[in-house]
């Protein structure tokens, strides 16, 4: 499938554009001002890229860690639920207006039917997300033993979480759910192919054009 079909500019200044917004600490205003010469203008993206990197994610470790942190859309809390491996790399996020109960479960559920069951499962003692647990375990989503609650185990993600925050700083918050959700599918997805470049030693070094090409070729 062509992505790029009828757009004003090449393949390559939209790869550009788009994954320097992704991979850095920039702004759209910034964006536009580094690119202004060749006169792009940014699109979303970040719906594309998270589909085609879901067709072909895969995990190698069956020990996660979730978590949700704040996001701020239109001057309202929201909250983005993430998953990791042990190795850090990133299983699945979504974006939601609520921190309940049917968020957690529904964000767990899929994450379960993705990857199968895992060895190990670490949370936090947050009430919504414990009912959630509980409702998986006796849909045998999961093995009630392979839960666990503890903060110093899920350090890993609470650190991880720290790129989308930092990201998030230069910038006003989101005008809507939609776009929010949109931006940070292209934030996650580009952090993940980082993180796995990182931990593959690539002594290349780490391009996001190029990786963001590799997954559209894949």
């Amino acid at each position: 499938m062509n992505h790029f079909k009828g757009r004003q500019f090449s393949r390559d200044i939209i790869l550009v554009a788009v994954g320097y917004y992704f991979r850095f600490n920039l702004s759209y205003r910034d964006v536009v001002e580094i690119l202004r010469d060749r006169g792009v203008s940014v699109h979303h993206y970040g719906p594309v890229f998270k589909v085609l990197w879901r067709k072909h994610r895969q995990s190698s470790s069956q020990s996660w860690r979730t978590d949700e942190t704040y996001i701020k859309v239109k001057g309202r809390w929201c909250y983005l639920y993430r998953a990791i491996n042990s190795h850090g790399l990133t299983l699945d996020f979504e974006l939601r207006k609520q921190r309940d109960y049917q968020a957690a479960y529904h964000f767990l559920k899929r994450l379960m039917t993705t990857y199968g069951r895992p060895h190990r499962l670490v949370t936090d003692q947050y009430g919504a997300t414990l009912k959630a647990i509980k409702r998986l375990v006796k849909e045998d989503y999961l093995d009630k033993r392979a839960h666990q609650c503890s903060k110093y185990r899920n350090n890993l993600i609470e650190q991880d979480h720290r790129f989308i925050k930092r990201h998030r700083v230069r910038s006003a918050s989101f005008k809507s759910l939609r776009t929010a959700s949109r931006t940070l599918s292209g934030l996650e997805v580009t952090h993940d192919l980082y993180k796995k470049t990182q931990r593959e030693l690539n002594l290349v070094g780490f391009s996001v054009v190029a990786e963001l090409n590799a997954i559209l070729a894949a």
